[in-house]
């Protein structure tokens, strides 16, 4: 069945890397299973009850973003009863560009699953503002040309971070809820308003 879908984009797809569907890596999926089957919340859990949380698993799941940099949205459904979509993948893909080169990589889905995850456990209706997701060697090298804190080997060069932010919820809340899934790292940027989260090590930073 094909999935529903409501997208806004400006552009056309453009040459991608090859995809790599089948995300079965050491990250531990169990628990980020369970996030999708959360019940409502109106703030981030702590991680003391975040466990009622990480229980069983949803039939789909779904990432809601829209970007200032390209005034582009998304709302897409991406993986239905334990598959992934590849005409979603590809969406994302294009979407999580490196907005300064237009550069596309193909996202490490793990990331994707934390953001969705962690968007679900926030029961937020509005979508992630997406400050950076790719980016390319040349933009990172610029970026870190200008702050110190731009790692140089950055995960958002392998496609596997973002860095995002929610209206309606503090730098805090979105934290705890990305921290709750227990995927990779987070990082809060309480004075720049932002949250990053990746698929590497378990690790907390930042205030």
């Amino acid at each position: 069945m094909t999935p529903s879908c409501n997208i806004t984009s400006k552009g056309r797809l453009r040459g991608e890397n090859q995809m790599t569907i089948d995300s079965s890596t050491s990250m531990s999926r169990r628990a980020l299973l369970g996030a999708f089957a959360a019940t409502a919340l109106t703030a981030a859990p702590t991680l003391s009850n975040a466990a009622g949380f990480l229980r069983g698993g949803g039939d789909i799941r779904r990432i809601r973003m829209y970007s200032g940099r390209t005034g582009e949205r998304i709302d897409m459904i991406y993986w239905i009863e334990g598959k992934y979509v590849p005409e979603a993948v590809r969406e994302i893909n294009h979407f999580m560009r490196d907005w300064r080169t237009d550069g596309v990589k193909s996202m490490d889905l793990r990331t994707i699953d934390i953001m969705s995850a962690a968007h679900n456990l926030l029961d937020a209706s509005e979508p992630y503002m997406l400050l950076s997701g790719y980016r390319s060697p040349q933009t990172n090298a610029m970026l870190r040309s200008r702050s110190r804190g731009v790692a140089k080997n950055s995960l958002h060069v392998k496609g596997q971070a973002a860095d995002l932010r929610l209206a309606s919820r503090s730098v805090s809340q979105v934290a705890r809820a990305a921290q709750a899934c227990k995927g990779g790292g987070v990082g809060k940027y309480s004075r720049s308003n932002f949250v990053h989260m990746d698929c590497g090590v378990v690790r907390t930073w930042g205030r």
